[in-house]
């Protein structure tokens, strides 16, 4: 399982470079401006030059409307920028076949311009409070558009989390369904150390945090600080090493 981090400033990502050697991708993007908010252009070369070369980085390009070009132009930009994972928040897209045409105009302006790039379709675990797609369409929305990736996160930070609006057995079936068709699967959403056992058994490819490394577990006001990024770590190998061999970690 890949730990992906995220800060919002470059100051932050300096704070993820002192962690490099705990995380695996460095995800750019601006929180006030939403759940997969995009940040500047400027934001991600910065972030880009900052953090160790063989870090890959992510930028999102927002929690998008159902606006296939805007949303083309905007990856564009983003890859241009130094991304090579590039996360699309299907905010606006009602149904599946919204999702596809978006993701089909992202995947190629970003493949065109970088084909070794990942494009990650991303929805939202709380789809219900906002009227998009359901969680279960994303893997299928991915592959149809020759995405890379599809992902699951809260579109509204409230406080509630991944598991309270899809709770592990439907998180389990959407990464069945993901890797069914060849894709990674990532999930976020105010995780926490505490989420990692069910994590690592329902074989996610990746984890997002944000808030679980920030001072005081606050997303919005904490900053990232390389020691909470290195103790998250040590729980997600605890957690791999006891599913390796086959024994419960114990929380």
């Amino acid at each position: 399982m890949l730990l992906l981090v995220s800060p919002d400033s470059v100051e932050e990502a300096l704070d993820c470079a002192k962690a490099a050697e705990h995380l695996d991708i460095v995800d750019v993007k601006k929180p006030d401006e939403g759940s997969l908010g995009a940040n500047f252009p400027w934001v991600i070369r910065e972030i880009r030059d900052a953090v160790p070369a063989d870090k890959p980085v992510s930028a999102t390009v927002g929690d998008v409307p159902y606006k296939p070009g805007t949303v083309a132009q905007a990856a564009l930009g983003a890859v241009v920028s130094g991304a090579t994972y590039i996360k699309v928040g299907l905010y606006g897209c009602t149904t599946p076949e919204q999702g596809i045409e978006v993701m089909r105009a992202v995947v190629r302006a970003v493949k065109d311009h970088r084909p070794d790039a990942l494009v990650v379709a991303s929805g939202y675990a709380d789809a219900h409070r906002i009227g998009c797609v359901n969680p279960l369409a994303l893997p299928d929305i991915a592959a149809r558009s020759g995405a890379d990736a599809a992902m699951l996160d809260t579109a509204i930070k409230d406080g509630t989390r991944l598991f309270d609006h899809v709770p592990p057995e439907v998180c389990a079936e959407f990464i069945r369904l993901a890797h069914a068709s060849g894709l990674l699967a990532a999930l976020a959403g105010s995780i926490t150390q505490a989420d990692l056992g069910p994590l690592t058994r329902m074989g996610t490819d990746i984890v997002g945090v944000r808030g679980a490394v920030c001072e005081g577990g606050d997303r919005n006001t904490g900053r990232i600080r390389p020691h909470l990024v290195a103790a998250f770590r040590a729980e997600m190998n605890r957690h791999a090493q006891g599913h390796t061999v086959g024994v419960p970690a114990v929380n």
